[in-house]
């Protein structure tokens, strides 16, 4: 099987956003949890405002997470690590350097693929690390993939080649412009 179709869109996000590497996923939530993996992240503090899954997605992890008072448009840090949540972003150059900044390309979002994600990054160990855990732990440019000798922890994060194809049809964007999206106060939803 070639993975062709997937580099070739990592590719082309990186030339977009000016990110010296990208890693796609199956979606942005995804995508922060890697991140979060791959830097031992034990607390953080973030928006309240913002999709749930992200505060489900860190308490899974067991983090600690303080939600703070703050509106934001397109992106927003989770504050104490270098991770951003940019699921409502996606413009050209907007990479920050030394940061891992996680996109969507869910419904609504700037590339609407229905699915999908990517972390954007300049850090070449993190980049190893994030392409390998996404992908079940295999290194996707060796194949049959039982050729590969070690496997470390990986996820089934990789998202579909129809999805790859999609996306780069769907590039270069043209309306970039981030939309508000008034998300509930997080403070007031009970999660057990």
């Amino acid at each position: 099987m070639s993975f062709d179709k997937l580099f070739e869109f990592e590719d082309q996000l990186a030339k977009y956003t000016g990110a010296p590497y990208v890693v796609l996923t199956d979606g942005c939530t995804h995508a922060l949890e890697l991140c979060c993996r791959y830097d031992a992240v034990k607390e953080c503090k973030m928006t309240a405002y913002t999709y749930i899954s992200v505060l489900m997605m860190l308490k899974q992890l067991d983090i600690q997470v303080e939600l703070i008072e703050e509106l934001w448009e397109g992106e927003y840090p989770l504050y104490g690590t270098r991770i951003w949540d940019s699921a409502r972003k996606l413009h050209p150059r907007m990479y920050r350097k030394g940061q891992m900044q996680c996109l969507s390309f869910g419904h609504g979002k700037s590339l609407q693929l229905g699915r999908g994600g990517a972390i954007l990054t300049d850090d070449s160990d993190a980049y190893a690390w994030l392409s390998r855990a996404r992908s079940d732990g295999r290194d996707l440019r060796i194949t049959p993939w039982h050729e590969q000798e070690v496997f470390e922890q990986g996820y089934h994060y990789c998202p579909t080649l129809e999805l790859c194809e999609q996306g780069l049809k769907k590039l270069p964007l043209v309306n970039t412009k981030s939309k508000y999206i008034q998300y509930p106060d997080l403070r007031k939803i009970n999660v057990r």
